[in-house]
């Protein structure tokens, strides 16, 4: 196999990047890495400390004291920020309504993009997020770009909230849903755009296995 093979995930919310990438790092025994995971802790630990977005210093400041870390259990990704783990606590909506905000300044962008390719700089690695095949690794072997239709991303979204335990109202989802990528995509660092070279995976009328053989698919011609 190739040393350092990089699959880089791109997508609007709620496509199933992550569910793809877990899978493909257990079929592939790759490392995976949640870069939503990174903000949604950086937004978890703002919202905390009542960190003012419009003061830079106050911005750097909290950054220099935000340490995160992942580590795996049956290659399930969990983060922990400064030693908590806050895998749980970082999908709720209190973060899903402040993420995209924050993912948008340009310090956070900045000092999560250095965090994951050093990750990446001995490891083959399987990484899902909103700029990774354009700004994080251009160099990717793999790139996927996920999409799907909206009313479809929503209610993917309310199942696994109300799994959680979570009382949130399918509109309220939606429209969650559309400001995020209206954040994501017009946002000056770094937004969310498909890579010239990234590979379309439409998963609306897909199912998790045929997700995963398509991505297998394009991976397979890079592990010989």
């Amino acid at each position: 196999m190739n040393k350092n093979i990089i699959v880089a995930i791109d997508g609007y919310s709620s496509c199933g990047k992550s569910t793809l990438a877990k899978a493909l790092a257990k079929k592939l025994h790759f490392i995976y890495v949640d870069s939503g995971a990174m903000y949604r802790a950086v937004t978890l630990y703002f919202l905390r400390n009542q960190t003012d977005l419009s003061n830079h210093d106050l911005i750097i400041d909290a950054l220099e004291h935000i340490d995160l870390n992942f580590h795996s259990r049956d290659y399930q990704s969990h983060i922990l920020l400064n030693g908590e783990e806050v895998s749980e606590e970082i999908r709720q909506m209190p973060v899903s309504e402040n993420v995209s905000k924050i993912a948008a300044i340009k310090e956070v962008r900045q000092a999560m993009v250095k965090q994951q390719q050093k990750m990446a700089k001995s490891k083959n690695m399987v990484m899902d997020g909103r700029d990774i095949g354009t700004t994080v690794f251009p160099d990717a072997q793999v790139k996927l770009f996920m999409t799907a239709d909206p009313k479809i991303r929503a209610e993917r979204r309310y199942k696994e909230l109300l799994s959680k335990g979570e009382k949130v109202a399918l509109e309220e989802i939606f429209e969650n849903l559309a400001h995020r990528d209206y954040l994501d995509t017009t946002r000056e660092e770094s937004p969310l755009v498909r890579a010239d070279d990234a590979i379309i995976l439409d998963n609306t009328d897909l199912s998790e296995e045929e997700q995963l053989n398509f991505a297998l698919d394009k991976i397979k011609p890079f592990l010989n």
